[in-house]
């Protein structure tokens, strides 16, 4: 059975009453077979969907795949995918071209699970690749979909992330350049794991790339801009306030002023406090 959130919803009450735990030690025999056919996207499409097929009714709906979700889905457990991408990883990455043209086809294919895994095999192909970058803009620009794109942002620029630092920010960089605002939302959201990350503590280019956007502020962004100000501050707190600092009085707009008051409630204590001071000095 498969179908979207409305049709799976009225079936829920069916579906809560008649599912019978995965059997783990068949899956992975289905998912193995499934790896083996890699390299022939059209046959591993098909026995793709026959195993999607074959788990969609057996699990509730707290355990499905991104119940929100705007795709047309199976309703795959989380489990199956995890074991699905456990089997493609290392023939992924040793496989970048094949990785590559499956990951067209699963898009192509526009549900919610397809286009899950093609974000996953994103992220094991070599940044060398010079077709990565095109695939990850193109795809980022296109979808809607919340838990897709969140993905692209994460997952599938895994390696890029920590393999290539300088080419993910030169990425990044192109995304949040002014005259395209369409994307200022998905280079920041890029960003804020690269910033979290234990090994990463180069943040001057950061606060360099994302200054035009904290100087425009746009409302639409509140939530994205507060989320990698909580990353940045997490990072390096003093950086992060002279950042902070500057942008305010270099800047004749009132909108970041505006915008750092909207979401001070939101923000770790500590931070809330530091902003409502630079906000007061400011003022005075």
């Amino acid at each position: 059975m498969r179908g979207n959130f409305g049709s799976w919803k009225r079936n829920e009450s069916v579906f809560a009453v008649n599912m019978p735990a995965i059997d783990l030690a068949r899956l992975k025999k289905q998912t193995a077979q499934l790896a083996d056919l890699f390299d022939q996207p059209a046959d591993f499409l098909r026995e793709l969907k026959e195993i999607l097929d074959f788990y969609v009714n057996r699990t509730l709906r707290s355990q499905g795949v991104a119940p929100s979700s705007v795709l047309p889905t199976y309703r795959t457990p989380a489990v199956v995918l995890r074991q699905i991408e456990t089997e493609l990883s290392s023939v992924a990455e040793k496989n970048p071209i094949q990785a590559l043209e499956l990951a067209d086809a699963l898009w192509d294919e526009g549900w919610l699970e397809t286009r899950l895994l093609a974000a996953f095999l994103l992220g094991r192909i070599p940044p060398q690749e010079e077709r990565l970058l095109a695939r990850l803009t193109a795809w980022t620009q296109a979808i809607r979909d919340p838990s897709v794109r969140a993905a692209l942002l994460t997952t599938s620029l895994t390696r890029l992330r920590k393999e290539t630092p300088g080419l993910f920010l030169v990425l990044v960089k192109e995304w949040l350049y002014p005259t395209r605002q369409r994307m200022w939302s998905n280079g920041l959201q890029a960003l804020v794991p690269l910033i979290a990350s234990p090994d990463f503590d180069n943040l001057p280019p950061i606060f360099e790339i994302v200054e035009p956007v904290f100087k425009a502020s746009p409302a639409a962004l509140q939530f994205d801009l507060q989320e990698l100000l909580i990353a940045l501050h997490n990072a390096s707190p003093d950086e992060s306030l002279h950042f902070i600092q500057q942008i305010l009085k270099e800047t004749k707009s009132p909108l970041p002023a505006i915008a750092l008051r909207r979401m001070s409630p939101d923000l770790p204590l500590d931070l809330q406090l530091q902003i409502r001071e630079i906000l007061r000095n400011i003022k005075n």
